[in-house]
């Protein structure tokens, strides 16, 4: 009887192994889908093949066309999707994992569901049959799905809590297109690529998009933690998880670090199930270390880790990462990054299919590269920042800002503290904490207000400036200023520094950080889990109070705790060091010239979009060491590789469109 468990258990873990993949599809709002959109689908799944190399199906009737691209970790036909439910009345495209299939398998078993398979793709489908869209807020792992319901003529899509799986969606006419990129909605003779200008701003501001917007006018990205129904009478979009508990936790001291403990080494336990090569991500920290520490307890010595680094010491973690594996006896593999980005930054850019302006995405792209030579599936310490108090230089100036507002006399003294912080010198070389400018403008903002402006990869007056618009001091003007301090606004959080938290998890995390995770390891057919981004690690940290979480404002306090409890002497206490690139550096030196080529040609499309010769001047100082303009001149050279591809997809865009959208959008 054992044994045939054991043969149960490893036929689970070889199904589900089939999870990590590409997906696709269209649907009629109208309930006839026209023959050229049918036949699509598969140029559609086409564009996805990088998510999933080994394989490609596809359905079609006439309401609804699906498509999926796979990677056969382990290729077990029981798998195969799209997959229907018994009558064929229920399709599901799935990317991801689900990790509490099996207990969701036996209550349904109960409730008279009969499976054919034992793959968590199935778990999903008679979960919807038996529940409908409430069976998403079921679900714990990693997820993007789409299930069409044959009988009720319905589209479900849903993404899980904290978006790691990416879905995107646009309507075309009247058929709702959705994929897990973008190339594989332009892919669609229905394809529509206007350009939505208002959304410049906020990307140059941040470096990215705030779901649900996209450089796209007619695409959305749908928002973590939310599902979409569609049906002829419309679309619906709606909120299905979010973290409600702030600040109540009871314990404290070594009780706390214990319950912490247990409840990371069960999400890191609970994926380890791979029949095929497995190992993590070593930055040198402390998350990625608790991981690697949590994974030599469950599988002992001879993990693979992977660590990429570079030859300018600032952005070099090897050491502290060679020291984390010796102790657990890893099967380690290093390497240095090239300052010739210029052999990957194309296929970089094109990754992303939409202007993304995170340098560390190089780094994430050589990490995952390594990794696919040694494993397929990799562990990473995602989320303990956001989570845990690790951006101490961002968040206990909040804590500052907030006492401080409480001892200025008034409205007048507000103005006064704003004035001086506007005068201040600026330096970008000292750490956000000691920028007493910054600080000082802060003090006299709004706090919601001073979150976004402590957000932005580039100063709000800055990117106006780059779109040739005129500067304002109401950081409110922004179009996506209102996306991005709602949930700032929304925490229920009487601490500043915990509201910064959660809103960076619903802002930061999910537009930047997993969006920049999924798209670097998908070039590389690589599944990346994050145990430190799992439902229960997260709630457990929000429920935490500030005074605990950061005793004294600090820096992951209580991962630090444990950390000198598990990894080598000293680790602990390193300051935080992030994932970063040295464009600086670069963009002075070896990526001038392309620079140069790709953003000030006369047959450069950017300059359609951008005040060229505000950029020209900073490229300028940039180079002769007069400024450190690396940030903003990053950000202008991938918007000015992402309109090159657009142009080529057709789009027209022109600086006369920029004033009335912008003007439009306020």
């Amino acid at each position: 009887m054992a044994d045939d468990a054991d043969d149960a258990e490893r036929a689970d873990a070889f199904e589900r192994t089939l999870t990590m993949c590409g997906i696709c599809g269209v649907f009629a709002l109208d309930r006839t889908l026209e023959p050229r959109l049918q036949s699509s689908i598969h140029d559609m799944a086409s564009t996805l093949a990088h998510r999933g190399p080994d394989g490609q199906g596809v359905f079609t009737d006439h309401v609804a066309a699906l498509g999926h691209r796979r990677l056969a970790i382990i290729d077990r036909e029981g798998g195969a999707q799209p997959m229907a439910n018994e009558d064929g009345s229920c399709w599901i495209v799935f990317n991801g994992e689900i990790y509490n299939h099996q207990v969701l398998r036996r209550q349904l078993l109960k409730r008279g569901h009969v499976f054919r398979t034992r793959s968590d793709t199935e778990a999903i489908l008679h979960a919807y049959e038996e529940f409908g869209a409430a069976c998403v807020p079921l679900l714990e792992g990693m997820f993007a799905f789409a299930i069409y319901d044959a009988r009720r003529r319905s589209l479900l899509l849903a993404r899980d809590r904290l978006g790691k799986k990416p879905i995107y969606y646009a309507t075309f006419g009247r058929a709702l297109h959705f994929a897990s990129e973008i190339k594989a909605l332009a892919a669609s003779p229905a394809w529509d690529p206007a350009i939505d200008l208002s959304q410049l701003e906020g990307y140059l501001s941040l470096g990215y998009f705030v779901a649900p917007a996209t450089p796209y006018r007619h695409v959305h990205k749908l928002p973590a933690g939310h599902w979409l129904r569609a049906t002829a009478s419309g679309i619906e979009v709606r909120r299905y998880w979010d973290i409600e508990r702030f600040d109540d936790h009871p314990g404290g001291g070594e009780v706390l670090e214990e319950e912490i403990d247990a409840t990371i080494g069960a999400a890191v336990r609970e994926r380890l199930e791979s029949e095929v090569p497995l190992g993590a991500f070593l930055s040198g920290g402390v998350d990625s270390g608790l991981v690697v520490s949590f994974m030599a307890d469950a599988l002992g010595a001879g993990v693979t880790t992977t660590s990429v680094g570079f030859n300018e010491a600032a952005h070099n973690e090897l050491e502290a990462a060679a020291l984390t594996a010796a102790k657990f006896h890893t099967n380690h593999h290093v390497e240095i990054v090239d300052p010739a980005v210029e052999q990957v930054i194309d296929r970089i850019v094109g990754a992303f299919d939409e202007p993304f302006a995170d340098a560390s995405a190089i780094p994430t792209f050589h990490v995952a590269s390594m990794a696919r030579r040694h494993v397929t599936v990799v562990l990473s310490g995602d989320g303990g920042d956001e989570a845990f108090g690790g951006y101490t230089s961002r968040y206990a100036p909040h804590a500052v800002e907030s006492v401080a507002r409480t001892l200025l006399p008034g409205a007048a003294g507000q103005a006064a503290v704003g004035w001086l912080g506007r005068a201040w010198p600026r330096s970008r070389h000292m750490p956000r904490a000691l920028r007493w400018g910054t600080l000082l403008e802060n003090i006299s903002r709004d706090p919601a207000a001073a979150y976004y402006a402590d957000l932005c990869m580039v100063r709000p007056e800055v990117a106006r400036q780059l779109l040739g618009l005129p500067p304002s001091r109401d950081l409110s003007d922004s179009p996506v200023y209102d996306a991005v301090t709602e949930p700032y606004r929304r925490c229920p959080s009487t601490s500043p520094v915990q509201r910064a938290q959660y809103a960076d998890v619903q802002i930061y995390l999910a537009n930047d950080v997993l969006v920049k995770v999924d798209r670097m390891t998908m070039q590389h057919s690589v599944e990346v889990r994050a145990p430190l981004l799992d439902r229960r690690v997260i709630e457990l940290a929000f429920r935490i109070p500030v005074h605990k979480k950061m005793p004294r404002l600090r820096s992951k306090y209580l991962l630090r705790q444990l950390a000198r409890k598990r990894l080598p002497p000293g680790i602990a206490t390193l300051p935080k060091h992030g994932f970063s690139a040295p464009v600086s550096e670069w963009l002075a030196g070896p990526c001038a010239d392309r620079f140069r080529e790709e953003v000030f040609s006369s047959a450069a499309s950017v300059r359609d979009l951008v005040d060229i010769n505000f950029v020209r001047r900073l490229f300028k100082e940039h180079r002769r060491r007069r400024a450190d303009h690396g940030q903003v001149l990053w950000t202008i050279w991938m918007l000015a590789k992402w309109s090159e591809m657009a142009a080529a997809r057709r789009v027209t865009i022109g600086r006369r469109d920029l004033a009335t959208a912008v003007a439009s959008a306020s």
